[in-house]
């Protein structure tokens, strides 16, 4: 049986919900995972999670207003500060150094953290993330365009009323998440190349990121590897437990090329 501290960190005027999955290891850093926008814990890493900490310490937890962690009303999502936001958890668990697993939304924070707090990074996985507006389908932007709660994964909402502390602000969740999305900004290239961190960058071959785009986030990144999914769209990209668990250990575990 796994341990399993579950706990809340006051950062940035939240209380973020966080789980610590097993115990610190004197030779890997801890993974910490980075949920998709609408998600929760369960619902971006439910399936493959026991199988990352089976064999080292992971941390998972719930951004701004999502899940078990209250929102603040008057404050909007964004990518930068939920990749703040990170960082600070990292600093209140005292984590000098950490691997970043990200997911969807929480992909593109792994990416902005490179980016804006590089030493508290040792290496990526980013799965299924956006750097840039064109690098998804048009029919994504049509979509978020005409976006309603009521339109919302019945698994996602069902989760979120669950767990959230405040149910009643499901509808403010989804649209804070919406607006984020459509006012999308480009990674600059440069920010990209910027980024030291060995990475891995994961899609599905029917994702909702074009997987164009998965190869030119891979090209930019100095040190990358990609890794395309076969028959797997957005949603069942973090279902592929063998295949990814065994993908990022091995990345994980392996020595990085100087």
């Amino acid at each position: 049986m796994q341990t399993v501290r579950t706990g809340f960190a006051p950062v940035n005027g939240l209380q973020i919900y966080f789980e610590i999955h097993g115990v610190a290891s004197p030779t890997q850093p801890p993974l910490v995972l980075l949920h998709g926008g609408g998600d929760t814990i369960q619902t971006s890493f439910g399936q493959i999670l026991p199988a990352l900490a089976s064999g080292r310490q992971v941390i998972a937890f719930e951004q701004q207003g999502y899940g078990h962690t209250a929102d603040i009303a008057d404050r909007p999502f964004s990518f930068e500060q939920s990749a703040d936001d990170a960082a600070a958890l990292l600093e209140y668990l005292h984590i000098e150094r950490a691997d970043l697993f990200g997911y969807s939304n929480g992909g593109t924070i792994a990416l902005q953290m490179a980016i804006r707090h590089p030493k508290a990074i040792r290496k990526l996985v980013v799965a299924s993330a956006l750097v840039k507006h064109d690098g998804a389908y048009p029919w994504l932007w049509d979509a978020m365009a005409n976006a309603k709660v009521e339109n919302m994964p019945q698994v996602l909402q069902k989760e979120y009323l669950k767990v959230a502390p405040q149910p009643e602000n499901l509808r403010m969740m989804h649209d804070k998440a919406v607006q984020r999305m459509r006012h999308f900004k480009d990674i600059p290239a440069d920010a990209l190349r910027s980024i030291t961190a060995p990475t891995l960058v994961v899609i599905g071959d029917a994702d909702v990121i074009r997987p164009e785009h998965a190869v030119e986030t891979f090209r930019l990144l100095p040190h990358a590897q990609l890794a395309v999914l076969p028959g797997t769209d957005h949603m069942q990209v973090t279902t592929r437990t063998r295949w990814l668990a065994s993908m990022i250990g091995g990345f994980l575990d392996a020595r990085a090329i100087k």
